[in-house]
């Protein structure tokens, strides 16, 4: 939603937020007056209080976000390395879902927000790996917990709604289930012997008191609309329980009046009904309507029956009506003081809450590591990356449930990596299309993302020195509503690479200069791979695909640049995927080869072949000589075509 530009005033802004938080100052929280990010901190509080109509109250602090704490991924890179949508815009396909195996809203919460800031603390990244270790060796004890899981609410969201006044009973009783399960939770808890579960098991809290409140005061299964009534149980209030009498006595009274008036009048279908519009009336149909007694007092007429009342039954209405009103606002009365009571543990209940996502992540990981052979890297503050065996973690997951299209026999093939900042900085790959360069360099960033939020990783063996952050450039889009082509969006991305990369980066480059000239595209590609290895003995470490086997010739002046390819094996004019990353250049790109697999009609194919035979021969620059096409064949009957396919 846009906002008029009055809300981002530094000085409104200031307001809003001090008094949302009510202070006089920001200094308490490390913030001054004139912070730059305040107007859109102020915007952001003037939007939610138009839209709760209210302050927000579950605001308690205001913490600024320092983009040295955490490894930075800018828009480009989440989008390209599918981080969390897929190339379709969808879950499915993405690393997010390849590593889900939560099963509470907020443990999946929680993994958005790791992948959106990945660490650069070792400490915590080590606490994290180690929670996994401890909960492979528990597996048992770990599944158990899971299932406790399963049934846990999203706590922190309730609360919210709590403070901001959106109450229904149903949050409550939510509340109450989570608590019911905690003691499950934690003795299987403490079946685990091991020092960093028993400390994530301390933050969880019982809350015994609460839960004794909730668990006498709320019905088992609790309605959703405030205005019903019905939440509270018989017995935990009395004023309630009385009036709750009183309805129950005029519903026997109803029914009484019914049978008594069916024997004074000798009307057998005489009836006692109830509508928003009319109240309580009697209804006989039009057959009885000459044993209508004096004293009833026509209401309706209705086309096979009259409806009709007594001053009784009006007495008797008011006395219903009033009682059902005074119980419903006494409901929402005990309602309103199990909600205070709710928010005064608001601090332990979030921590709590917070304690059981980690748990749901970290068991989720669990799962993960031991399902796909996972191993816990070894993460410090070298300068290197090696990978032995590493695999792509989403492009493996969906090989093994043969959503690729491909046998289910087929597996992935793993490849080790070797890069460091000193020595092996630039890893030039080549190879043809469809031979898997760009799975191999999205798989390393990926698995260097993954070590960095602390998941266990792909691979049999793993090392990494922290990142700053992860580039990449990949994949060919355009931008047309800002008038940026393809090319363009190409070469702005690259720009942010090159203005903001470090020696403790990790760059991801697929072909660039292919949005233009072959010369053009050749000469910038060149000129990047330059800069990005510059002269002083170390550089960004770089993973670099592409189609210009020009480009293999760096490896004779940039000592710490690699050459490798992607093996294909080739055998009666046809190549063979290997997936193999291997040491050395690529001799060539078969790109003819690949067209053929994508269905190329087989006179587009000779002909390609015949005009790289000339080019191959003559040089890069097309002959004048070349040798026209061949006369095109006579189209058969459609018909026949058709047939042909069968």
């Amino acid at each position: 939603s846009e906002v008029p530009d009055f809300y981002f005033d530094s000085h409104a802004a200031f307001k809003a937020v001090t008094e949302m938080l009510g202070v006089i100052s920001l200094q308490g929280f490390g913030i001054e007056h004139d912070h730059p990010a305040l107007p859109a901190a102020g915007a952001l509080v003037y939007y939610v209080s138009e839209t709760l109509c209210q302050r927000p109250k579950n605001i308690k602090f205001l913490r600024e976000y320092k983009v040295n704490r955490s490894l930075i991924l800018d828009t480009a890179t989440l989008r390209n390395l599918e981080i969390f949508k897929s190339a379709n815009g969808s879950r499915e396909g993405s690393l997010f879902n390849s590593i889900n195996r939560c099963v509470t809203a907020a443990g999946i919460r929680l993994l958005e927000q790791y992948l959106a800031t990945p660490l650069i603390d070792l400490n915590e990244l080590k606490r994290r790996q180690q929670c996994i270790s401890e909960l492979i060796e528990e597996f048992s004890s770990a599944g158990s917990i899971r299932k406790d899981l399963q049934g846990i609410r999203d706590i922190v969201r309730i609360l919210s709604r709590l403070q901001t006044r959106i109450r229904n009973p149903r949050e409550l009783g939510g509340i109450r289930d989570t608590l019911d399960r905690l003691p499950s939770i934690k003795s299987q808890i403490a079946t685990i012997q091991s020092p960093h579960i028993q400390t994530l098991s301390n933050r969880i809290q019982s809350l015994d008191n609460l839960r004794t409140l909730l668990t006498s005061s709320l019905k088992e299964e609790v309605p959703g609309d405030l205005t019903e009534g019905g939440y509270i149980k018989d017995g935990y209030d009395e004023a309630l329980d009385h009036l709750r009498g009183l309805t129950r006595n005029n519903q026997a009274w109803l029914s009484e009046l019914e049978q008594s008036e069916q024997q004074r009048t000798g009307i057998k279908n005489l009836r006692i009904k109830y509508n928003g519009a009319f109240g309580y009336f009697i209804e006989i149909t039009k057959s009885y309507i000459h044993l209508v007694p004096e004293n009833y007092i026509r209401k309706q007429t209705m086309t096979n029956a009259e409806r009709y009342c007594t001053e009784e039954l009006k007495q008797k209405e008011k006395e219903i009506l009033h009682a059902e009103e005074k119980a419903i606002a006494r409901e929402e009365e005990i309602l309103r003081a199990l909600v205070a009571t709710i928010l005064e543990s608001e601090a332990p209940l979030r921590e709590t809450a917070l304690a059981l996502a980690e748990l749901d992540l970290f068991i989720g990981w669990a799962f993960l590591a031991r399902g796909w052979n996972y191993t816990c890297p070894q993460v410090d503050d070298s300068n290197v990356i090696d990978i032995e065996e590493g695999r792509h973690p989403v492009v493996e997951q969906m090989l093994r449930s043969n959503q690729m299209g491909t046998s289910s026999g087929l597996s992935f093939v793993p490849n080790s990596t070797f890069l460091s900042s000193t020595d092996e900085q630039i890893a030039l790959i080549t190879g043809p299309n469809m031979a898997g360069k760009s799975t191999y360099i999205r798989q390393v960033a990926l698995i260097m993302l993954m070590a960095q939020i602390g998941c266990w990783v792909p691979a049999k063996r793993c090392r990494m020195g922290l990142v700053d952050r992860i580039f990449s450039r990949i994949g060919a889009s355009d931008e047309l509503s800002r008038g940026n082509s393809t090319f363009m969006v190409e070469m702005n991305e690259t720009a942010n690479i090159l203005n903001n990369a470090t020696n403790r980066s990790l760059i991801v480059l697929d072909e660039i200069g292919r949005g233009t000239s072959t010369y053009d595209g050749l000469s910038i590609a060149w000129a990047v791979i330059e800069y990005l290895h510059g002269s002083n003995g170390q550089g960004p470490k770089t993973l670099f695909a592409t189609h210009y086997h020009e480009l293999t010739q760096l490896s004779k002046t940039l000592p710490r640049l690699r050459n490798y390819s992607v093996a294909v094996k080739e055998w009666n004019d046809e190549i063979i995927f290997v997936r193999q990353v291997i040491q050395g250049a690529a001799d060539r790109s078969y790109g003819i080869q690949v067209a053929r697999l994508a269905g190329l009609p087989s006179n587009v194919i000779n002909r390609a072949k015949v005009i790289l035979q000339e080019l191959e021969s003559e040089g890069v620059v097309l002959q004048t000589t070349l040798k026209p096409p061949p006369s095109p064949t006579p189209k058969k009957n459609l018909k026949d075509n058709q047939l042909l396919l069968f």
